[in-house]
């Protein structure tokens, strides 16, 4: 059932929300002439997966996980976009080609070791990874692995649509900060 949820909501997002995404995207030609940002992450099973979210650091920042990345590498615009959540736009052609979903653990990197062991012990795998859940509306990022893991096996352990739905708008409605950066 959260599959269809997540399929005709994406698809709603991409086509109503298609003026948003390119205004965004000619506005980040300017900011850092290549505005969506493409990353190989860890996905459902642990099979990789290519993430697309609008840029929000300098094209030369270290591919790392945001709380290891300096603040130094957020442009104004991505500053912006942080902030409010847009950023996050362009994943909803992940949801949309079955990779991920709108609620579930957020995909981390394939060079994250110890959050990968964690969520390999906990079965998390066995979900499609998510834009928003329980750990990121708790303000809980990747740079307590240990931590994550279990809240995102707490999160998936007892998901209705109910919680679907709750996090969905929690994360509209401005909770959680998102990943932090030092």
């Amino acid at each position: 059932m959260i599959r269809v949820f997540d399929l005709v909501f994406s698809l709603l997002g991409l086509v109503l929300g298609f003026p948003v995404l390119l205004a965004i995207y000619v506005i980040g030609l300017f900011d850092t002439g290549s505005p969506l940002f493409r990353q190989v992450r860890v996905g459902r099973h642990q099979q990789p997966f290519t993430l697309v979210k609008f840029r929000t650091m300098t094209v030369d920042t270290a591919s790392v996980a945001s709380h290891l990345a300096s603040t130094a590498s957020i442009t104004k615009l991505g500053a912006f976009l942080r902030r409010t959540k847009l950023d996050e736009l362009p994943q909803l052609w992940n949801v949309f080609k079955g990779e991920m979903s709108f609620v579930g653990p957020r995909p981390g990197l394939f060079n994250q070791e110890e959050l990968t062991e964690e969520r390999g012990k906990r079965g998390v795998f066995n979900a499609r990874p998510g834009i928003t859940g329980l750990a990121q509306v708790n303000e809980i990022d990747m740079s307590t692995p240990a931590l994550l893991a279990h809240t995102d096996q707490e999160m998936l352990s007892s998901l209705t649509l109910a919680d679907y739905f709750k996090y969905i708008f929690m994360t509209v409605a401005g909770k959680g900060s998102g990943d932090r950066v030092r």
